[in-house]
């Protein structure tokens, strides 16, 4: 038997519909203020071959040259302790309805064989 969980895809202030950019991208339900934690975007993993088990978060959000949010490597998580993974921060407002957006670079986060990458240094 399956117990009922609270868990989601993603939380409810984000969503996942046809994007502008490229094939689908997350999109805010509600608005956001800048340094607003998005949450989990990759988790950290040896065993995986880039090195990261990436959550939806992580799947859909966009590449864009002048992003609204950006990605930060963290080695713990106030809910789960130590645990070294990625997480999504607003750098500005994102209103409701606009798309969630990154600047992706090459070879940035200590050398995984992923085509792209968070940048963590904006």
């Amino acid at each position: 038997m399956i117990k009922k969980t609270t868990w989601r895809p993603l939380p409810d202030f984000l969503t996942i519909k046809k994007s502008k950019i490229e094939g689908l991208g997350v999109f805010a339900t509600r608005d956001l203020p800048k340094g607003f934690d998005l949450g989990i975007s990759h988790i950290f993993d040896e065993r995986f071959p880039d090195g990261y088990i990436r959550l939806p978060l992580g799947g859909f959000i966009n590449h864009h040259e002048i992003p609204n949010c950006k990605a930060i490597l963290a080695e713990e998580d106030n809910e789960m302790g130590k645990l070294k993974h990625i997480r999504i921060e607003a750098i500005k407002t994102v209103t409701v309805g606009q798309e969630i957006t990154i600047k992706y670079i090459i070879n940035k986060l200590e050398n995984p064989n992923w085509e792209f990458e968070y940048e963590i240094s904006q």
